[in-house]
Parts: structure tokens; sequence; C-alpha cells
């Protein structure tokens, strides 16, 4: 499974501006929407669903990185957006540092394995160091896209 499989483009926030982990996950949900990626009267659902995984542990797995993700009966496929906050959020991550990466996911109940392939993708390009330098540093939603294309295609060292 490759970024392109499941990251909306559209949905990709270069500057996520919110500062606490409730608020940054109603901005990517929201993002998700506004893309066209979810519907509108699904966002709620999907945002408590999302809280609700948070609270058996925080999907902040260290590094500088989070991915929060749930499965929802609403979305046919499963869908996905990158956020880059410059600040950084606390966000209960394992390590204790603040989370600076965001992958977001939403997937079908009936599709467990592409949430699994999804996960596994998003954990083996996230070990590589100059693919995490180069999304930090990320500046606009042009150099994320262009990020995960090359990782797409094994430009980076994994």
């Amino acid at each position: 499974m490759k970024f392109s499989d499941f990251v909306q483009t559209d949905a990709i926030k270069a500057s996520v501006t919110a500062t606490a982990k409730p608020d940054v996950i109603r901005e990517l949900v929201e993002s998700l929407a506004a893309a066209g990626a979810i519907k509108a009267g699904d966002q709620e659902g999907i945002i408590a669903a999302i809280l609700k995984r948070e609270e058996l542990g925080s999907t902040g797995i260290g590094r500088g990185v989070a991915v929060p993700h749930t499965k929802h009966p609403s979305v046919e496929k499963l869908v996905g957006t990158v956020g880059v906050s410059h600040e950084g959020v606390d966000f209960n991550s394992l390590d204790g540092d603040k989370v600076h990466l965001f992958f977001l996911l939403v997937s079908p109940p009936d599709r467990p394995g592409d949430h699994l392939r999804a996960l596994e993708n998003i954990s083996r390009q996230l070990r590589d160091d100059t693919f995490c330098r180069f999304l930090k540093q990320a500046q606009s939603v042009q150099d994320i896209r262009q990020l995960l294309d090359e990782a797409d295609h094994n430009q980076f060292s994994t």
C-alpha cells in the first residue's frame, strides 16, 4: 500500500493551526470533509470515534509523529490525510515529545487489511529519519505531496 492509495491531496494540511489534541483531530477530519473524502454529516461521528480510539492509548507513537485512526461505517474506502504542525502539539505521545507530523486514517470496518497495510506503510516510512526531517520542514501541500510520492517510489533509505 502506498500513500497515493489513501492520502487525499486536497485534504493535506501543510500548517496545522490547532494546538490541542482534540482540535488537531477535528481540523484534519474537517479537511477530509472539505476535500469531499468524507460526508460533512459524518464528521462528528468520525471525530468521536477517533477520540474514543485515543482513550485506549495515544496514537502519538514517538519521534514527533502521531497516527490517529479509526474504522467508521460511513466510508467506503480507506481515506487519510497528513498534517504538519510547525509548533508541535502535546498529543500524550509515548515518548512525551510534542507531535509535528500527523497521519489521520479512516477506513471501513469491513476492510481491516487495508487499514493494517496503511498503518504498516506509515510506520515503515516514518522509521526513515531523512523522510521525517523533510516532512517536518515542508512548507506547502506540494512539498508534502512530493515527499509522499518519493516515499511511494522508495526514494528514501527505508
